[in-house]
């Protein structure tokens, strides 16, 4: 498994490094034939007041993105509780996807692997010419991904896998971008946009 530890505003000591990867090899290591790839984010927050200590992890499992955050006082302690709920979401992950889960005669809908999706095309022109270089404002992060159509219940699957409240997605049927999230209140909530 290809793994990288990233830090900020702290010192990745060999030991924090060592520490890291024996708690992820031992969380991930039933799964390894689904992990190729895992990306671990730890940071401590710069506020002296707010002891915070977060440890952050993505990893790459047969195409599909799964996403783990804890945080705690104690940096060690907030990469025990990663490496938990990282189990727990590949477990969760692999027992849905195993086909004695699924009504006779249907099986589990094999998740594309990331070459598959992304097609390999030439770039006639430019992308920069004629276009003036703007800096997002303050604040505001980017992120770009693709986004292979789904089904609301495969979207939902998702939303379960990357540890956030919400998963925007095409819709498979019609697509439109659509939002599904979790209700404070339990179950889940679809935004869609209106047709005008």
């Amino acid at each position: 498994m290809k793994l990288l530890i990233h830090g900020r505003n702290l010192e990745l000591t060999p030991a924090l490094r060592e520490y890291t990867k024996s708690k992820l090899e031992k969380a991930i290591h039933h799964f390894d034939e689904l992990v190729k790839e895992a990306d671990v984010h730890l940071s401590v927050a710069k506020n002296p007041r707010v002891p915070q200590q977060t440890a952050e992890v993505t990893v790459f499992a047969n195409g599909t993105v799964i996403r783990a955050q804890e945080r705690s006082q104690n940096l060690y302690a907030s990469i025990d509780l990663v490496a938990t709920k990282l189990c727990r979401q590949l477990k969760r992950y692999k027992e849905r996807h195993a086909n004695h889960h699924h009504s006779h005669g249907h099986s589990a809908s094999i998740t594309p692997k990331t070459e598959e999706v992304v097609e390999d095309k030439s770039v006639d022109s430019s992308l920069t010419t004629g276009k003036e270089v703007q800096l997002p404002s303050p604040g505001i992060r980017k992120k770009y991904f693709s986004m292979p159509p789904m089904s609301i219940e495969e979207a939902r699957h998702q939303l379960d896998l990357i540890d956030h409240d919400f998963y925007l997605f095409k819709e498979k049927d019609s697509g439109k971008l659509q939002v599904i999230y979790r209700r404070n209140h339990g179950g889940y909530g679809l935004i869609q946009a209106k047709n005008q």
